[in-house]
């Protein structure tokens, strides 16, 4: 009985100094490790990739965020507009619509969409992209695609007293290639071309 209880003993306590080992290197060593490596190497993305102006961070180019009037749910004319967001751009909320493509509602809203978007930008609906009247998987998606992209030039060169050609150069400027050539679309980041946009407003 009493060598029973002698190797039990010694079992938990094999048990329980193996436990404090483990929670010491998975719980506080190699998470320290992962985040200093993470910190040193990839600093900008580790931290969320935030975009800085003048010393004050203006959002992340990973999330995507409104560009209305201010204090309104309207559109703002002078900025480039991203991807609808069924979350409204909240990154606590993200996720799709659950719609599926030949749901009604998808079908009514993205009619109603797409003549918004048409007279707001003074184009054909013809001319109105997919990704402008509908919403990425993550609801938060910070790039729109380039031909989104070119049908706001000619509105955003009026309201901000440019020229199409400025806007245009701006758009082409910012626009990203299909990653390794052939993955993907070409795309612009919305936070980076806004803020480009407001430095060429202010020279």
């Amino acid at each position: 009985m009493n060598t029973s209880l002698a190797n039990s003993a010694r079992m938990v306590w094999a048990a329980l100094r193996m436990l404090l080992v483990l929670t010491v290197v998975t719980g506080i060593v190699y998470p320290l490790v992962v985040t200093g490596i993470g910190q040193a190497a990839f600093h900008d993305k580790a931290n969320g990739s935030m975009v800085k102006v003048e010393g004050t961070e203006v959002g992340s180019k990973l999330i995507g965020q409104s560009w209305n009037i201010e204090g309104t749910d309207k559109p703002d004319p002078k900025w480039f507009q991203g991807r609808p967001s069924n979350s409204g751009y909240d990154p606590l909320t993200t996720g799709s619509s659950q719609l599926g493509a030949s749901d009604p509602t998808l079908v009514k809203n993205v009619k109603a969409a797409k003549k918004q978007v048409a007279e707001f930008n003074g184009v054909p609906e013809s001319k109105v992209p997919v990704d402008a009247v509908t919403g990425s998987a993550s609801a938060i998606d910070p790039d729109i695609s380039t031909g989104y992209a070119d049908i706001q030039v000619k509105r955003v060169a009026k309201a901000n007293g440019l020229t199409e050609a400025q806007l245009q150069k701006l758009v082409d400027d910012h626009t990203t290639s299909r990653t390794l050539g052939f993955m993907g679309e070409p795309h612009v980041n919305v936070l980076e071309l806004n803020i480009a946009l407001k430095e060429l407003t202010e020279k």
